[in-house]
């Protein structure tokens, strides 16, 4: 079993920065490839990026892509969500996921969630 704890979320204006972080407890870190998705009681859950277990590949989507970081501490068992020019869009409760393998945005294929953390951004 995996443990995944978000937390750093809050409520902030458009074009500002925010930095969200997962901690994870219990198998080994390195074991396994993590996730961030983000999801609002209108839409479904949105895959935001990826991160490989070494840290060294990197993956957005492309409403995310050239806005957000995704990077891990593997030392710390932490992964953080740098966001930076937060649009209203950005909204939503934004979780981490781990997967033995890269999975991107399967879904389906990450084994542990965390419980989330809410952003939100005011215009």
């Amino acid at each position: 079993q995996v443990q995944l704890v978000e937390s750093g979320g809050g409520l902030v204006q458009a074009g500002d920065s925010l930095r969200i972080s997962c901690v994870a407890s219990g198998r080994t870190f390195t074991d396994y490839s993590l996730a961030w998705f983000r999801q609002t009681p209108s839409m479904d859950r949105e895959y935001v990026g990826a991160i490989s277990w070494e840290g060294h590949s990197r993956y957005y989507s492309d409403s995310v892509k050239g806005r957000f970081i995704i990077s891990r501490d593997n030392a710390k068992n932490t992964v953080y969500l740098q966001m930076n020019n937060l649009k209203p869009e950005d909204t939503g409760v934004y979780y981490c996921a781990a997967s033995a393998r890269l999975v991107l945005g399967a879904v389906k294929e990450y084994n542990y969630w965390g419980q989330g953390t809410q952003v939100t951004v005011s215009s």
